[in-house]
């Protein structure tokens, strides 16, 4: 039996983000007040997902414990799951994606697979960066993926 589709949005230190579920996973974040498929509302799943962002951006969380389901395809999905074995605080650069997922050619691919992640900050696309460590792109602005990496390192410098 499929489940219902819901999303809701919650307020963060980087404005509001809406979260979807499939009843299941967590299919999408994104940032801002946005309308996505199913019921707006609330669920177990949606609030456990926002206390986790929470936590993060408290400092006390350095990954995610959830369930996800990112809809793309399998070239995506290589690209998202080399995304989450980034270390919390540090970068990295496309072409290390791409050499990641066997394919070190395919620089502009992983590129464009990053800027489709629909799970961001917990499927870390915040930490690649470009060749020559400029903060290129990010789909929710530049501001917001600078407010993350100096909060990782931050972080990491309060814990030593």
């Amino acid at each position: 039996m499929a489940s219902a589709l819901t999303h809701f949005t919650y307020n963060t230190p980087v404005g509001h983000i809406t979260i979807a579920s499939n009843g299941t996973a967590i299919t999408e974040i994104a940032f801002g007040v946005r309308t996505l498929a199913g019921e707006k509302r609330a669920t177990e799943l949606t609030n456990r997902a926002a206390n986790q962002l929470q936590e993060y951006f408290a400092g006390k969380r350095r990954t995610f414990d959830l369930p996800l389901a990112p809809a793309g395809t399998d070239f995506q999905k290589r690209v998202w799951t080399a995304l989450k074995d980034i270390p919390y605080g540090q970068t990295c650069s496309y072409s290390d994606i791409a050499a990641a997922i066997g394919n070190p050619k395919a620089c502009r691919a992983v590129g464009g697979a990053n800027n489709k992640n629909p799970l961001p900050i917990v499927v870390p696309c915040h930490r690649v960066v470009g060749a020559n460590g400029a903060l290129v792109g990010y789909g929710g602005g530049v501001k917001i993926k600078t407010f993350l990496l100096d909060l990782e390192r931050k972080t990491l410098e309060q814990s030593r």
